[in-house]
């Protein structure tokens, strides 16, 4: 199972819709997905699933079917992780749900993450609990993809997330501050993933007891959402920002550089660049779909039918390319 984690430090770049309609588009391209609500505010988990439903699973009293009921073992001292309850979303598509009491895990995780210099297994299993969690639901339902969200800060939460991931999908908006986030984000990534690396080198690192993922975080590209659009091109008032985005990705993500007139359509980082959907997205949150599958009975009708039309073609393309980039064949 290839596993994708969808990650910036910055709030209110898309993430979790990206993750949400792409996972439904893999899964229409014929792939078994697992998607992963690491995110301790569960907002993947809320777009899948009604309120009531949600509710059902996280009870006020006993272990709820979340991803804190996976790592409670760990929480209360009295064992290592337990298996993943895993909702089916629809066939071929099931979800490990979130849980804001998952931060509860975060001081845990703190703690235990320089433990592992010194070889300590239990600081090894609560690092990698959420890898091991996911490696068992994914052999279990035979997923071939995890697309794993996670909330928009580098805590140690997101670093065990990180630490279970294969690849990295970052989203930007065209703005300052999702730019100002790579910032923060490149020296973050590589320092998790030499850190991980030298911890997982270690003689003391127990390879033999426990399956420990390799941590790879490798950068897999951008998607640009929410821009506006006239006339299929961004508005004035966000082509400056859209301008930088390549050179800026290249020198903070990836240690590079392109030439400085380098556009989305000429940087192979970029593996999309989505427009805002507005009222599509409310009409699909309401009939708990992806905007590319609303009907006219969701209200989709009129100038709306080729919004979602073209939706499903952007968003296709956009699952056709990171299944190729990640190695996975629809």
């Amino acid at each position: 199972m290839i596993s994708v984690a969808f990650f910036n430090n910055k709030g209110g770049v898309g993430k979790t819709t990206l993750a949400y309609h792409l996972a439904w588009m893999l899964r229409t391209l014929g792939l078994k997905v697992l998607a992963a609500d690491l995110d301790p505010q569960a907002n993947l988990s809320t777009m899948c699933l009604d309120e009531e439903r949600v509710l059902e699973l996280t009870p006020e009293a006993g272990i709820p079917r979340t991803i804190l009921g996976c790592v409670q073992p760990i929480l209360d001292g009295t064992g290592d992780v337990a298996p993943a309850y895993i909702e089916a979303v629809s066939e071929g598509f099931g979800l490990i749900v979130g849980d804001l009491g998952l931060t509860a895990f975060e001081d845990k995780l703190s703690d235990a993450w320089p433990r592992c210099h010194d070889g300590d297994e239990s600081a090894f299993r609560t690092t990698t609990a959420f890898a091991r969690i996911l490696r068992e639901a994914g052999e279990r339902e035979g997923a071939q993809v995890s697309l794993i969200d996670v909330g928009p800060n580098l805590g140690a939460i997101n670093r065990a997330a990180l630490v279970a991931a294969d690849f990295v999908l970052i989203p930007l908006v065209p703005d300052l501050f999702s730019l100002r986030a790579l910032t923060n984000l490149g020296p973050a990534l590589r320092r998790w993933r030499e850190d991980w690396r030298r911890r997982l080198d270690s003689d003391r690192a127990p390879r033999q007891k426990l399956a420990l993922p390799t941590g790879a975080m490798e950068p897999v590209g951008y998607v640009v959402s929410q821009h506006a659009v006239r006339q299929d091109r961004a508005t004035r008032a966000f082509d400056v920002w859209m301008a930088r985005i390549p050179r800026h990705y290249q020198k903070t993500i990836m240690m590079s550089d392109v030439a400085a007139e380098t556009t989305l359509d000429q940087d192979h980082a970029c593996l999309a660049s989505l427009r805002h959907y507005r009222s599509l997205m409310a009409m699909a949150m309401e009939a708990r779909k992806p905007i590319f599958d609303l009907k006219p009975a969701d209200g989709a009708i009129g100038a709306h039918v080729e919004a979602v039309r073209r939706a499903r073609g952007e968003f296709r393309a956009l699952a056709e390319e990171l299944a190729r980039r990640v190695g996975l064949r629809p």
